[in-house]
């Protein structure tokens, strides 16, 4: 912008000048020295006094004119050009030409306006380029919550890819687009692909994946031609583009120090990469992804876990029980077998079949318990009426007196940490049925205000040697499971017992949200 001259600095000679009031100036001067002639050196002659008041007429009105024309009218045709430009009226100006004593003044005001109107014009385009920018931020924003929000909804992680997969290649205005995961072998596998045409195309669906002339392997969104592109078109039968033209923008879904896959964008040549924006947009959603990749990828290696650890739960309980009986009638019909093959009598065969008999018996009933044991507890009303079930059950079952304590804060656990403390009791309540020989049990749970969780079983049976048991798990049921599913709730299990005087056990954890 360039700033025009200001006008030179006003002198009383210059708007004498400029108003043109010399001439007006030496009538009225010449006027009042003919009437101050007249009382010095006598009265005038009829003719002079009546050229005096000529003079001094002529010199009023001709001064009053030029005053008009060059003070007055510029002054209000200045006013009204101030209140034009102050409605906003785009190329006023102050004077046009005519502003006589105030021209220095009017050029002044004209650079002023001129500045204004500059001022004016880069605020407009400041303002247009900041709501612009807010507008981008206020849609990236909401494509990042959308990326956030979908992490944790998303069932099926390709679903969710393909998803944004549109929408990158909308925001970007790509030619075609791809995503590809990186597999728990090190192998990128191509999720799906977006060609020119808008239709998404899946893995299952590319094969066998078709290959250029060129040696290339090729998907329906690979349109950037490393040789001839007008002969890769004609082969193809699709569009191809040169280096020139094409460039493939690789986005990165990283977690860590790992790369979990990659979004590769065919735009236009350096149509993207100097958009830092939307660069930044670009990696701040290929972070989340990865997120995401990573996270169904642990949630897939926790229930992975979960199976395992739920196996060998089932292993244990197979081991010290149906197992053992299973073993025990594989003896007994040997025996059977060698008292026939001997000639033994009858009264001993009898005998060992009754022995097979009540084994197969026992056997049975503890399939019941098995199949009672894994089936799921849980009430959806919530841990007390599950809990309350339970005991019921086993006061049908057994007849024995259970006694069941809740005391302190209503328990607020998760649906995996309540299973896990059912199972807990319930398989306490198991060992005491099948070895307690109990009259009275007392099943006590207790919150405290700070969220901490106490469990006590305990019986009134036999009991056992609790020193023995070290170093041989399998030798009571259920002891070692117990202990395990103590530690998924990262909590501390105390099995104290003694010949004779009954059994405690008792279970002390802090649910892991409260760790958090």
């Amino acid at each position: 912008m360039t700033r025009p001259a200001k006008a030179k600095t006003a002198t009383l000679p210059n708007i004498l000048h400029t108003a043109r009031l010399f001439l007006p100036l030496s009538l009225l001067g010449g006027g009042l020295l003919l009437c101050i002639s007249s009382g010095l050196f006598g009265p005038l002659l009829p003719g002079q006094s009546f050229i005096a008041w000529l003079l001094v007429i002529a010199a009023l009105g001709l001064a009053g004119l030029r005053l008009h024309r060059y003070l007055f009218l510029p002054l209000l045709e200045m006013q009204n050009a101030l209140y034009h430009f102050n409605l906003g009226e785009p190329g006023v100006r102050v004077g046009d030409g005519r502003s006589g004593v105030l021209h220095g003044m009017a050029t002044d005001i004209n650079s002023m306006i001129e500045e204004l109107a500059d001022l004016y014009d880069d605020m407009d385009n400041r303002v247009a380029a900041q709501t612009k920018r807010l507008a981008q931020k206020t849609a990236s924003l909401k494509i990042l919550y959308d990326v956030a929000n979908s992490i944790n909804q998303a069932d099926n992680l390709d679903d969710l890819l393909v998803r944004f997969l549109r929408i990158l290649k909308s925001m970007v205005n790509a030619r075609a687009a791809t995503i590809r995961l990186r597999t728990p072998q090190g192998q990128m596998r191509l999720v799906a692909c977006l060609g020119m045409d808008d239709q998404v195309q899946r893995e299952r669906d590319l094969l066998p994946i078709r290959l250029c002339r060129c040696g290339d392997t090729l998907t329906p969104a690979d349109i950037l031609c490393q040789h001839d592109p007008e002969h890769c078109s004609l082969a193809q039968d699709r569009p191809m583009f040169g280096n020139d033209e094409i460039e493939a923008i690789e986005v990165p879904l990283p977690y860590h120090e790992d790369l979990m896959g990659y979004y590769r964008l065919y735009v236009p040549r350096f149509g993207l990469r100097e958009r830092e924006d939307e660069m930044e947009l670009l990696k701040a959603i290929g972070r989340h992804l990865g997120m995401a990749v990573a996270k169904q990828r642990s949630d897939s290696e926790a229930r992975r876990l979960t199976i395992i650890e739920e196996r060998t739960s089932l292993a244990h309980e197979l081991h010290d029980s149906l197992a053992q009986t299973l073993a025990s009638l594989r003896f007994q019909v040997r025996m059977l077998r060698d008292t026939l093959q001997g000639g033994g009598d009858a009264r001993q065969a009898i005998d060992e079949v009754g022995r097979i008999s009540n084994g197969l018996d026992e056997a049975h009933d503890e399939l019941r318990e098995l199949l009672n044991s894994f089936r799921a507890p849980m009430d959806e009303r919530g841990l007390k009426p599950a809990l309350e079930k339970l005991i019921g059950r086993f006061r049908q079952e057994t007849g024995l007196l259970v006694l069941l304590q809740l005391e302190g804060q209503q328990p607020l656990l998760s649906s995996n940490e309540e299973m896990q403390l059912l199972r807990i009791i319930q398989e306490s309540l198991a060992n005491i049925r099948k070895h307690a020989q109990a009259h009275t049990v007392r099943v006590l749970l207790r919150c405290s205000r700070a969220g901490d969780y106490a469990l006590l079983v305990e019986d009134d049976g036999l009991g056992f040697d609790n020193a023995q048991r070290i170093g041989r798990p399998g030798e009571h049921i259920g002891l070692s499971i117990l202990e395990e599913r103590a530690h998924r709730l990262n909590g501390e299990l105390r099995i104290d017992s003694e010949p004779g005087e009954g059994t405690r056990v008792e279970l002390s954890f802090t649910p892991k949200r409260k760790l958090q």
